[in-house]
């Protein structure tokens, strides 16, 4: 028989134990530790689908249309092959075409690209590193005329951008051409924005102490972290230069600066000449060539292109 302490004690403990309120322990779901099954939504898959064929049948036709004869494309089904497969000869008669005009044309366009859309890039990573890292009077007024710049199509530009040319004796040239492709405000913005998150501040002062110069401090420190924001402004520019067709046509009037997209404009509309001749299947052929550099700078800088893009856009 216990003491009235011991059984004091145990009925006070449990009392204590009532009035204390237990944890209740969580039981994991099953689905938490399993793999998460994604939702599909029918309509998104079927509206993808759509965007999908709608991108690659251009395409598509494109390429088995670069396989045809004169004769063959208008002889036969256009998503299908013809009997006579001359892709071949249609790439050898677009290079001698007209004494190799086509090649001049090629010539041009790489020109364009390598000293215009270079040079542009160049010039956004320069100026969205100093908008981005530096402060100066009237940076806000820079920042309003970048993002007004942006809203302006360059198709507004063109004619004014023809006149002021014309002024300085420089139409027909190709500084006609390269010059209005140096400007590229989106990239600039858009390296402006990459700059902000991609460069430690830090990083840049800790150079500056160890005594290294501005200028080695952006070519050793900065453009390294801004590879992939580079490498996507340098696509986006890129291509515009390369597909570039209303500038060159008010700018350019000589046939042997024209770029491809001029030229091939040029073959395309002989037909409705008089006493032209009908090249529909160069014409075809020399697009297919077209298109295939930039399809392959795509793929391969495609990795740095994406990271570009997704940079900023997750917050640690």
């Amino acid at each position: 028989m216990g003491s009235p302490t011991t059984a004091a004690s145990g009925t006070t403990e449990k009392r204590a134990s009532r009035g204390t309120p237990r944890l209740r322990t969580q039981t994991p779901c099953p689905a938490e530790h399993g793999p998460r099954r994604t939702r599909r939504s029918v309509l998104l898959t079927v509206l993808t689908g759509l965007v999908l064929l709608y991108s690659l049948v251009p395409l598509l036709w494109l390429l088995i249309s670069a396989t045809k004869t004169q004769e063959g494309l208008s002889g036969s089904f256009g998503l299908w092959f013809s009997d006579d497969f001359a892709l071949r000869d249609n790439i050898v008669q677009t290079f001698t075409y007209d004494d190799g005009v086509f090649t001049r044309w090629l010539l041009n366009t790489l020109l364009y690209v390598v000293v215009g859309a270079g040079g542009a890039t160049f010039l956004a990573v320069l100026g969205g590193y100093a908008l981005a890292k530096f402060a100066f009077p009237g940076k806000r007024a820079v920042f309003a005329v970048v993002i007004g710049a942006v809203a302006v199509p360059g198709t507004a530009l063109a004619v004014p951008t023809f006149l002021m040319f014309s002024k300085l004796g420089l139409t027909d040239t190709p500084w006609a051409v390269i010059i209005p492709s140096l400007i590229s405000p989106f990239g600039l913005y858009l390296m402006w924005v990459f700059a902000t998150e991609a460069i430690p501040t830090e990083l840049m002062e800790a150079a500056r102490i160890d005594g290294a110069s501005e200028a080695r401090v952006f070519f050793q420190v900065g453009m390294p972290l801004l590879a992939p924001g580079l490498v996507t402004v340098l696509l986006f520019t890129m291509v515009a230069t390369w597909n570039n067709f209303f500038l060159p046509l008010i700018m350019i009037k000589d046939p042997d600066w024209y770029p491809l997209t001029l030229g091939l404009n040029a073959w395309n509309a002989q037909a409705a000449t008089a006493g032209g001749e009908a090249v529909f299947h160069l014409v075809i052929t020399g697009s297919l060539i077209t298109i295939l550099p930039l399809i392959a700078a795509f793929l391969l800088l495609q990795k740095y292109w994406r990271s570009g893009l997704a940079a900023g856009s997750v917050k640690e």
